[in-house]
């Protein structure tokens, strides 16, 4: 692995995150949102990652070989989640129902609080590895004074 490859990983692995805390934090802003223009309280989301093989430009693939085991995150799909809302008894709500029920996000905040911490322990540690890659990379320059 080159460098540059390096850094391309890294690069891809603090998108990724970055989209998971965006949702995640739409998440928590919209636990109390009880229409939206779909029509209904808000829904939960959650982003799909998958593993792609690490891009190179054109040149690059052309002049070496392809390193099969190299590969990159890339945040694929928003999934809506289908879970039915959580019903609470609130007859002055303005959004109740004819019973006096008002439907409310099925999000979990303990659960959005550990998805948050863990997404910025991973962008932390692709930080991690970003500098070590630079700091390698500045190393190999000083090497060749």
């Amino acid at each position: 692995m080159d460098i540059l490859s390096g850094m391309r990983v890294s690069a891809s692995g603090m998108a990724a995150q970055r989209m998971r805390m965006n949702t995640i934090n739409s998440n928590i802003a919209n636990v109390h949102t009880t229409q939206t223009p779909e029509g209904g309280p808000y829904r939960r989301k959650e982003v799909v990652f998958e593993a792609i093989p690490d891009a190179k430009s054109f040149g690059e693939i052309l002049t070496t070989q392809p390193q099969r085991d190299i590969a990159r995150v890339q945040a694929t799909d928003v999934l809506v989640d289908r879970k039915a809302p959580l019903l609470k008894y609130e007859p002055d709500h303005p959004d109740a129902n004819e019973d006096g029920y008002v439907a409310y996000p099925n999000i979990n905040l303990m659960e959005e609080m550990a998805n948050m911490i863990m997404t910025t322990r991973a962008y932390e540690a692709n930080v991690s590895a970003m500098n070590a890659t630079k700091d390698m990379a500045m190393t190999s320059l000083e090497l060749g004074r």
